[in-house]
């Protein structure tokens, strides 16, 4: 077994990621480890890596000779074919995770991704919807239909809860506990966690469970489905989502599973909620990740001064 598929290994078995995130890494050191064996020309695009990497398999030995500036190469080759600062910052990111990862094991006894300084990067605040944009987008699908139905409980748990797509698609019909208005959640690193569900969230489930059997009969535990009752993908998911916020909302805007979990954490900090107890709520192992929210309260703030003072 190779380097990268042992690292592969104990990213899920140790630590526990989650696919969606195990593919991000592994994607990333794959092309780095492309770039070792073909130099730029394997990072052309996924069948130039593949191409690379079945000619030159990783091993140790190529990873030794691994030093900060052939690190810096790459991430540099990455930012000249168009890929945005972020995306160097993540692959960067995914690098010290992998050499990190060699070091404990005794592989390598230097990492050189730890002497790499990432690209600076300006804080973007996360898009959130106002609340009369909400309730349009809630609103938006037609309760004559069980599919209509069933994209009302997906919309109003969303923004009830400011559950990751993910998590959502993931949930089971015991993990919804109408009688006490609350949901288990799994979240990242397979975290539980119980969110509360609103009375409009309520409502809608209780709808959508009643008709549930009549979008393919499905004969799993798994609460939201597609029109063929099988399971309901992310990627379904963000289609639903997006073709409502084109329906619903007058302003151009991306919108997507994330925008609401947005504006779910948006919308409390700005009725004065404890910026922890909103941290619990999403599932945030760090307060940081969760501060960003008040910097968009604050900027939101602002603009109302700004549109309101005399003297602005």
């Amino acid at each position: 077994m190779n380097p990268l598929e042992r690292y592969i290994r104990y990213l899920r078995a140790e630590r526990g990621y989650s696919s969606h995130t195990i593919r991000a890494y592994q994607r990333d050191v794959e092309a780095f480890a492309a770039y070792l064996a073909a130099g730029p020309s394997a990072l052309v695009d996924p069948a130039s890596i593949r191409i690379a990497l079945e000619q030159t398999p990783p091993d140790i030995e190529q990873f030794r000779g691994v030093d900060r500036n052939v690190i810096r190469s790459f991430l540099a080759h990455i930012q000249t074919t168009g890929d945005s600062l972020r995306t160097a910052a993540r692959k960067l990111a995914s690098l010290r995770s992998f050499f990190g990862y060699l070091c404990r094991e005794g592989l390598l006894e230097r990492d050189p991704a730890a002497e790499v300084r990432g690209p600076r990067l300006g804080r973007t605040l996360p898009e959130a919807l106002t609340i009369p944009e909400v309730t349009a987008l809630v609103e938006a699908p037609d309760l004559s239909s069980p599919l209509g139905i069933r994209d009302r409980a997906i919309l109003e748990t969303l923004y009830s809860t400011g559950t990751r797509a993910a998590e959502l698609t993931g949930l089971r019909i015991e993990d919804v506990d109408l009688a006490h208005r609350a949901a288990r959640v799994l979240g990242k690193r397979r975290k539980e966690r119980v969110v509360p569900l609103g009375g409009p969230a309520i409502e809608a489930l209780r709808a959508y469970l009643d008709i549930r059997g009549q979008l393919g009969n499905p004969a799993h535990r798994v609460l939201f489905v597609n029109e063929r009752g099988g399971p309901l993908t992310t990627r379904s998911l963000q289609r639903i989502v997006a073709r409502y916020a084109r329906q619903a909302l007058t302003r151009r805007v991306t919108v997507t599973p994330h925008t609401l979990r947005h504006t779910f954490a948006t919308h409390m900090l700005d009725a004065g909620a404890d910026l922890r107890i909103v941290q619990e709520l999403l599932g945030h192992e760090s307060l940081s990740s969760t501060q960003i929210y008040t910097h968009v309260s604050i900027e939101r703030l602002r603009e109302a001064y700004q549109a309101a003072h005399p003297h602005a």
